[in-house]
């Protein structure tokens, strides 16, 4: 594979039939990450994105930032709030945000378009690790006539530090929703998803409402740093893991110092669907004592039973030390779409009945020790 460099900085990445160098990236000044001068790159002409874009897999701007050992954060006062920040903004008093960039994230040959979008809240509406911003597309409810749209949630994909880690960003992770007529197959504008497609549409300069952060259930517990904690997602259900692990192993905070085990699970459609993997391979590699990453591609891999593979069926694969760790006091996070739980929940009860435990028994127990953390859609 060919690599195209930039005289600018020292910055390469792989370009051919799969990439394309994010070049939205940073603002017309150099930005100085531990003493490494990273000098801006050209910006992305967005009107492409409805063309080339589709077509093309861009290369996140995390991954060029995942190649420092460890990324300086601030402001540091970020650490010092006990308790998360909870509805700073609500839907009657929206914060007016600007979007600051927005690039496709999956391959060519993925089913539908997902989006990474980062959002310049200017430090207004500070958020903490697994927690969700509220978004109130532009125009009127259809339901409501003359009252504005509804809230829709989207789990934060970045730490409380912001793809720049300024403390000014967020990021969402959005999955383009569209719909297609089962006797046309052809795509009707009319019921494709409102929100997902005004921010996948968005262009950087544009203003946004947003409302919260909400959400208290997906919360990283740092009690102790040690622990061990088993996150399972399917689909955009990644995002607020890719906040813990930037938190985890790429930036340097005085107060958190990750030394536990941190285990993904991720299940997509196909390769071309794999969500922020360079940057996960990039932490395989660099904390291989700390972390591990394993995926499930259901139209690429097959399941011991010859069937497509699921994200459960590749949980079964590890089930006896899945459980051995839930029993030494692991934290077990879900997120996805709420389709994914009862094949999970099924798979988990096939488990325990094999290992003669009692799963209702068991799951009441999680429960009650706080180790259980589930967030679907």
């Amino acid at each position: 594979m060919s690599h195209l460099a930039i005289s600018q900085g020292s910055l390469t990445a792989p370009v051919g039939s799969d990439f394309s160098i994010r070049r939205s990236v940073f603002k017309a000044q150099s930005i100085n990450f531990n003493d490494k001068s990273w000098a801006p790159l050209l910006p992305l002409d967005l009107k492409t994105k409805n063309r080339g874009l589709r077509n093309q897999r861009i290369v996140c701007m995390s991954v060029q930032q995942a190649s420092v050992p460890k990324v300086a954060v601030s402001p540091l006062q970020l650490e010092d709030a006990n308790e998360p920040p909870l509805n700073t903004y609500k839907p009657k008093e929206p914060y007016t945000a600007t979007i600051r960039s927005v690039e496709r994230i999956v391959g060519p040959k993925a089913p539908g378009e997902t989006c990474h979008i980062v959002i310049d809240h200017g430090g207004n509406v500070p958020y903490w690790e697994g927690q969700s911003y509220g978004v109130i597309p532009p125009g009127e409810n259809p339901k409501k006539p003359g009252a504005p749209q509804n809230v829709r949630l989207y789990s934060i994909a970045s730490s409380r530090y912001g793809d720049y880690f300024d403390g000014k960003t967020t990021s969402l992770c959005v999955r383009r929703a569209v719909y297609y007529d089962p006797e046309t197959g052809k795509e009707d504008p009319s019921k494709n998803g409102v929100c997902s497609n005004f921010l996948c549409n968005s262009k950087p300069g544009d203003k946004i409402k947003i409302t919260g952060p909400a959400g208290k259930i997906m919360l990283l517990p740092e009690d102790n740093p040690n622990a061990t904690h088993i996150m399972i997602a399917t689909g955009t259900g990644i995002a607020p893991y890719r906040g813990y692990l930037r938190r985890m192993f790429m930036e340097s905070i005085p107060k958190f110092k990750f030394g536990g085990l941190a285990w993904l699970f991720l299940g997509v459609a196909n390769t071309g669907s794999l969500l922020y993997d360079e940057e996960f391979t990039k932490y395989l590699k660099d904390y291989p004592d700390n972390f591990r990453y394993d995926i499930a591609l259901s139209r690429e891999h097959k399941n011991k039973r010859g069937g497509k593979m699921y994200v459960q069926d590749k949980i079964e694969e590890y089930s006896d030390e899945i459980f051995k760790l839930l029993d030494d006091g692991a934290h077990i996070y879900f997120c996805g779409l709420r389709g994914m739980m009862p094949g999970i929940q099924e798979t988990l009860k096939r488990v325990a009945d094999g290992r003669g435990e009692n799963w209702e028994e068991k799951l009441s127990q999680l429960k009650k020790n706080k180790q259980w953390h589930v967030e679907v859609y």
